[in-house]
């Protein structure tokens, strides 16, 4: 079904769970929250996609996309634990985790539209426009809600900065 390798649904039934979980943090904190339930949930089933990503790959940008998801993913959760940091260390986390959930949902809606309908996909190649176009999309989305996080970020820390006062 949909030519998918049993490897490959290890690695697409794994990260699967990853994309509500993000879209929940994103819908009810503004991010990824690593010290949540749904976060390390999150953090589990991006692993394990990244991982299998080396196993099911069949371009080299795919292992140029899982490689730099599991970087940002082991910074993005370890930058927290460093205080020294202070506000720059949740600013580093959210923008290295909110790079995370793109780099997911770029090779999700890539091999979505590449697989979907069975026998008959969307899209038969990768330069077609309705694939740039959702690519694009989400760029596009990414540049806005990093905007608005680094925005909410910096307005949350002057509150918290005048109330020492």
């Amino acid at each position: 079904m949909f030519g998918i390798s049993p490897i490959g649904w290890v690695h697409t039934l794994g990260s699967l769970p990853a994309i509500p979980l993000a879209l929940y943090m994103f819908v009810r904190y503004g991010r990824i929250v690593p010290r949540s339930t749904a976060g390390i949930v999150y953090f589990v089933s991006m692993l394990i996609g990244a991982a299998t990503a080396f196993l099911v790959a069949h371009q080299p940008v795919s292992y140029i996309i899982g490689a730099t998801t599991i970087i940002l993913l082991v910074a993005g959760y370890g930058i927290g634990r460093l205080q020294w940091l202070g506000r720059a260390g949740r600013l580093i986390e959210t923008v290295c985790l909110s790079l995370t959930v793109f780099l997911l949902m770029v090779p999700t809606v890539t091999e979505t539209l590449r697989r979907v309908p069975d026998g008959h996909p969307f899209v038969t190649d990768l330069k077609s426009p309705l694939l740039l176009g959702a690519q694009a999309s989400l760029l596009v989305i990414l540049v806005i809600g990093l905007t608005a996080q680094i925005i909410y970020l910096s307005r949350q820390g002057k509150i918290a900065a005048g109330q020492h006062y």
